[in-house]
């Protein structure tokens, strides 16, 4: 493949050329398994090409590990390589979570058999606005007070980093729930018209309900960033 605009040629399909300093794609589908990560790199809706990455998977233990870091980061580096604006990803949660960690370019899940066409049937939409505040700088409103100690705040901080997420407001606690003894769980509720959410936090008896203020123009927007928010939590294991 040769750079769209000075005619370089250039390594892989939507490598940033280094020659004049441009872009050759702006969004890369990552679709990760167990053994094999597949990159397909799109220009608008073209499919400029795609790269795979394979590991051998390790049992389980430190070797596993370190296999799934070094994984990470040769899907992380594949990245580097293009610069895109965009990158949807599919697949293993804990691979792309590493990878979103060492890139940070905006990460966006996509469901559906077939990544690489739904993300391409959604390139004429309009981009969700994405949030730079800190995660800390996001909280806000009267209550102050979280469910859930420790864990409770690492649900909120999940929640907070999330790139189309504006503010969480936190609500009332509710003590007079049914005891759960699985410790703190978290879930995020349906999308309203509006695409804000809510994220439900559940600790023994108590319940607290908190806002969830999202850069979505519309419920459907809006369920997206849900679905990506619940695969968060369920990265960390906090999955109600």
């Amino acid at each position: 493949m040769e750079c769209r605009r000075c005619g370089s040629p250039l390594d892989r399909p939507g490598d940033y050329c280094l020659v004049c300093h441009t872009g050759n794609c702006d969004a890369v589908v990552l679709e990760v398994e167990a053994d094999r990560a597949t990159l397909t790199m799109l220009d608008d809706e073209s499919v400029l090409g795609e790269t795979a990455i394979t590991t051998r998977p390790e049992e389980e233990g430190r070797s596993r590990v370190i296999e799934r870091r070094n994984f990470a980061g040769l899907i992380a580096d594949e990245i580097r390589r293009k610069r895109p604006e965009t990158v949807f990803a599919a697949g293993d949660r804990e691979i792309i979570r590493a990878v979103r960690g060492e890139t940070h370019y905006e990460f966006y899940r996509v469901a559906g058999e077939d990544p690489v066409e739904t993300v391409r049937e959604r390139r004429g939409e309009r981009a969700l606005e994405v949030v730079e505040t800190a995660p800390k700088e996001k909280l806000g409103g009267r209550h102050t007070t979280l469910i859930g100690g420790r864990t409770g705040r690492r649900a909120i901080s999940t929640v907070a980093e999330h790139p189309h997420v504006k503010k969480i407001v936190p609500g009332p606690i509710d003590a007079g729930g049914t005891g759960s003894q699985s410790g703190l769980r978290a879930k995020v509720t349906r999308a309203d018209g509006n695409g804000n959410v809510r994220l439900l936090l559940r600790d023994g008896s108590s319940v607290q309900e908190n806002r969830i203020v999202t850069t979505a123009m519309d419920r459907e927007t809006g369920e997206r960033v849900r679905d990506d928010l619940n695969d968060e939590l369920a990265a960390t294991g906090l999955q109600d």
